[in-house]
């Protein structure tokens, strides 16, 4: 009987033990397992050239406006009003009016109007006039 039950143990070490059956689950989420993460070897670029600035100062300054509320803050406050692009923000303007009229502006000051456009208030350093500058742009 001794020899049976040893020749027993020694068939079921040979063979191994399954554990096979239920996973007793500790938590209420999945969390998927970690799997190989190989960097990427691309064929081929994504975007076959860079993206250009879209936004240079020819196309920032649309045009003047000449309404008879803009010919009053150029004769009172030296100030200018231009229709610009709606993506352009109040650096980009400044920068292309100095490049533009080759005139300092003291700041700027921007709205959407209802209609869709932006307009943005130039107010002009001490130095230089509003009116000599619209005569130069084109505006009077």
């Amino acid at each position: 009987m001794a020899a049976g039950k040893a020749a027993a143990v020694a068939k079921q070490l040979t063979k191994g033990v399954s554990k096979k059956g239920t996973r007793i689950h500790t938590k209420v989420h999945f969390y998927r397992g970690k799997t190989v993460d190989l960097p990427k070897a691309p064929k081929y670029k994504v975007k076959s050239t860079p993206k250009k600035n879209s936004l240079d100062k020819y196309s920032i300054i649309k045009y003047p406006l000449t309404t008879e509320s803009s010919m009053k803050l150029i004769e009172d406050s030296n100030t200018l009003v231009f229709i610009v692009d709606i993506k352009s923000n109040k650096r980009q303007i400044k920068n292309a009016v100095k490049e533009l009229y080759q005139i300092q502006a003291e700041r700027v000051n921007t709205l959407i109007t209802p209609k869709g456009f932006k307009k943005a208030y130039v107010k002009l350093s001490k130095d230089y006039d509003a009116l000599d500058v619209a005569n130069k742009v084109g505006v009077i």
